[in-house]
C-alpha cells in the first residue's frame, strides 16, 4: 500500500490538473461551470484527441459561450470557426449543430442549472448516466468522463473511476477497483487522480516514467 501511494502522489505531481482545469474551467457546483464541462464532455466524446477538444472548449469559452443561453444564442457558423480554431476539424459542423441541441435541452429540461439533474437523481452515478445520454453526441463513455470529471464538486459521486481509469491504474499497477484507488488518495484529490490515471490509459503520461520516479 505505502508502494501504491508513492505511485499516487508522483502521478499527481506529474499530472495534477483535471481535463476540466486544462480547458480553463474553473468547476463549482454553480450553473455556469457545471455547463462549461458539459461542453467539454460533447467534444470529448468524439474520436478526437484529448488535447484537440480542450483546446476546442477554450476557443468556445473565449467567445463568450460559457451558458447554455449564450450558446443557443450564438451562430452555428460562428461555433463551426470557433470549432476550427482549436483544430477541431472532422466533427466541427456536427459538434457545432450538437452544441446547439444540446443548449436547447439543457434549458428546456433543466432550466441551463445541471444542479436540478443532480438533485432530481440523488447523486447516484447510473441515474445520472441514464441523464446525461440524453444530451446530443454524450453516449455512456461521454457520461463517464462528465462524472469523472464532476466528483470533485459532487462528493456523493466519488470514488468514479470509469474503464479508463481502471486502465490507467491496471498499467500502474495500482488497484483496478474504485475504492483501492480511492484508498491512495485524500477524498478531494480522486478526481485529479483519476483525471491523471486516464491520460496514462490514454499514452500522455508514461507509466514507467511515473514508476521509475516514484522509486527513486
Amino acid at each position: 500500500m505505502g508502494d501504491d501511494r508513492r505511485v499516487a502522489r508522483t502521478l499527481l505531481a506529474r499530472q495534477g490538473s483535471t481535463y476540466a482545469e486544462d480547458a480553463g474551467i474553473t468547476l463549482a457546483d454553480r450553473p455556469g461551470p457545471l455547463y462549461q464541462l458539459l461542453v467539454l464532455t460533447t467534444l470529448l466524446s468524439t474520436r478526437i484527441r484529448a488535447q484537440v477538444a480542450v483546446a476546442a472548449a477554450r476557443e468556445l469559452f473565449a467567445a463568450g459561450w460559457r451558458t447554455p443561453q449564450a450558446m443557443e444564442a450564438s451562430g452555428w457558423q460562428d461555433r463551426v470557426d470557433a470549432l476550427g480554431r482549436g483544430h477541431y476539424r472532422r466533427y466541427d459542423e456536427r459538434t457545432a449543430t450538437m452544441l446547439g441541441t444540446g443548449a436547447r435541452l439543457c434549458l428546456d429540461r433543466w432550466h441551463g442549472d445541471l444542479r436540478r439533474m443532480h438533485r432530481e437523481t440523488e447523486g447516484e452515478p447510473a441515474a445520472l448516466r441514464r441523464r446525461l445520454t440524453e444530451f446530443p453526441g454524450i453516449g455512456p463513455t461521454g457520461a463517464d468522463i462528465f462524472l469523472r470529471e464532476v466528483q470533485t464538486v459532487w462528493p456523493d459521486v466519488r470514488p468514479y473511476a470509469d474503464r479508463r481509469t481502471l486502465a490507467g491504474a491496471k498499467r500502474l499497477g495500482l488497484p483496478a477497483d474504485p475504492h483501492g484507488l480511492a484508498g491512495l488518495v485524500a477524498a478531494p484529490d480522486f478526481g485529479r487522480l483519476a483525471s491523471a490515471l486516464v491520460r496514462v490509459a490514454l499514452g500522455e503520461e508514461s507509466a514507467g516514467e511515473v514508476t521509475r520516479t516514484a522509486a527513486r
